[in-house]
């Protein structure tokens, strides 16, 4: 087998969700994963020019990624319920937005739904913490996809304590239930935690303020968050062990490459779209006839 999990002869022969996928119900201790690995990575990303080979890697995707796109869209016309989920969190600056606009890139806008979750508004916050999420959801046929998510009541409300503890621990059983019922009514839950480091955080931040032109992006509270990284490490640990399950189990990316990142999560949105092989449904009409038809006119 090569070293981006294929087995030589055009075909996967070990899913890269196979090896992202976190374990069902054990205990999840993040500093055991590496965010500059790059598990299943496309042959020569290890080499000088690791970040040229992944890029061409992940270009050599999109049209898989395209068609399949397009199968399911034309799929949900003729009834099939199906659409996926593709949900982005991590600390800050480990590229959710950036992943959301390289995905994007593979895809039809108009058959996406993509939210970006920020604070509850007034509205929001009068409303249970998934009545915003729900609104949100892709329809059948479509892609949908989250930049932060209903993950942030449970991270942002336990390190800040928002909210009871105990009103977060029933919300980890809300969130579990919740997402039973979207793979039932069939939503493919693609559920991803951008794993990256303390070090690589620092410089991306560093970054920001070294160029005016991302300024706009730079907030001086991640200064601050920034010593509340233990706090946010753990809330994490017990949202991906709490909130896992074979319906809804998550991807650890690590997220320190931005290349390996993106490439990552394009394999993993192709490896599931794939499983759902979606198919061109057959036209109700009489082919020959109408083509004879059209030719007379």
């Amino acid at each position: 087998m090569t070293r981006d999990g294929t087995d030589g002869g055009g075909g996967r022969a070990a899913p890269l969700s196979a090896a992202l996928r976190l374990p069902p119900g054990g205990r999840v201790d993040l500093s055991a994963y590496d965010p500059r690995a790059t598990p299943g990575g496309p042959d020569g990303a290890d080499g000088p020019g690791g970040k040229t080979a992944g890029r061409a890697a992940t270009a050599l995707l999109a049209p898989r990624l395209a068609s399949l796109q397009e199968r399911l869209f034309a799929a949900s016309t003729a009834g099939d319920r199906r659409r996926l989920l593709l949900v982005l969190q991590g600390m800050d600056t480990s590229g959710k937005g950036g992943t959301v606009k390289h995905v994007i890139g593979h895809f039809n806008p108009s058959g996406c739904r993509i939210r970006a979750f920020k604070a509850p508004t007034e509205e929001e916050r009068a409303h249970p913490f998934l009545w915003r999420v729900t609104r949100a959801l892709p329809l059948p046929g479509e892609i949908g996809i989250f930049d932060r998510s209903h993950y942030e009541d449970v991270l942002i409300a336990r390190v800040r304590e928002l909210v009871p503890r105990a009103e977060v621990e029933r919300r980890y059983e809300e969130i579990d239930r919740f997402e039973r019922a979207l793979a039932e009514d069939g939503v493919t839950l693609v559920k991803v935690f951008l794993h990256l480091s303390y070090e690589e955080q620092r410089e991306r931040l560093l970054e920001r303020l070294d160029n005016p032109e991302k300024h706009w992006k730079f907030d001086p509270a991640d200064i601050e968050d920034r010593t509340r990284w233990p706090a946010y490490r753990e809330a994490y640990e017990l949202a991906l062990e709490r909130c896992s399950s074979p319906e809804a189990p998550w991807y650890v990316v690590p997220a320190d490459r931005k290349w390996y990142r993106n490439w990552a999560v394009s394999t993993l949105l192709l490896e599931h779209l794939e499983a759902l092989d979606p198919r061109y449904p057959p036209g109700g009409f009489d082919v020959a006839e109408c083509r004879r038809r059209l030719l007379a006119t």
